[in-house]
């Protein structure tokens, strides 16, 4: 697997969701629902309507989902620009039944982790990114805005299921500038 990029600028990160949403309201809401969660691509694409939704239809305010990396459960609140995406895409779907893939594939089908990363690529491009990208990028843009949040180090290693400090900061590509920066903006 070849090394990716988080989408560090946030008017990039703006362009990318509004051409997906020209292009496609699925390709949007797994952007998304990708970088505001966190969770891998094989993770993504296996999520199923009723991983999402109530009983009544309505995008859920809190998902749980076992990754399959880890066998672990993970539960996360989800925010509004989640919910909107989901919830535009699925209007795009009325008849869909809660054991249906989330992202399903044209041929049927959830959507295949190449065709995620062919689109994830070419919305890129489209945009004018010229870093690296690929599905993990959104896992990586996650936790690299949510470092630059100044989220508490800690507590994105564990959303991210880390082992160490070290290894979070080289996953969201915190760079020797942004350390620099610390030296040169702190002043006591």
């Amino acid at each position: 697997m070849e090394f990716v990029e988080p989408i560090r600028d946030r008017k990039q990160l703006e362009a990318m969701k509004k051409y997906l949403r020209g292009t496609s309201l699925r390709d949007h809401a797994l952007f998304v629902l990708g970088i505001n969660s966190g969770l891998r691509v094989s993770d993504l694409l296996n999520l199923t309507v009723g991983d999402v939704t109530d009983s009544r239809g309505r995008i859920r305010e809190r998902m749980v989902v076992t990754e399959q990396k880890t066998g672990k459960r993970k539960s996360f609140a989800v925010g509004v620009s989640v919910t909107k995406a989901i919830a535009e895409f699925l209007a795009t779907r009325p008849d869909a039944t809660d054991d249906e893939p989330l992202f399903a594939s044209r041929k049927g089908g959830a959507l295949k982790r190449a065709r995620a990363w062919e689109i994830l690529n070419g919305a890129a491009r489209a945009v004018g990114i010229k870093d690296k990208i690929g599905t993990h990028t959104m896992r990586k843009t996650f936790g690299y805005h949510a470092y630059r949040d100044g989220k508490d180090l800690a507590l994105i290693m564990q959303l991210l299921n880390h082992s160490s400090p070290s290894h979070t900061l080289r996953y969201i590509g915190a760079s020797q500038d942004e350390m620099d920066r610390v030296y040169l903006t702190l002043n006591l």
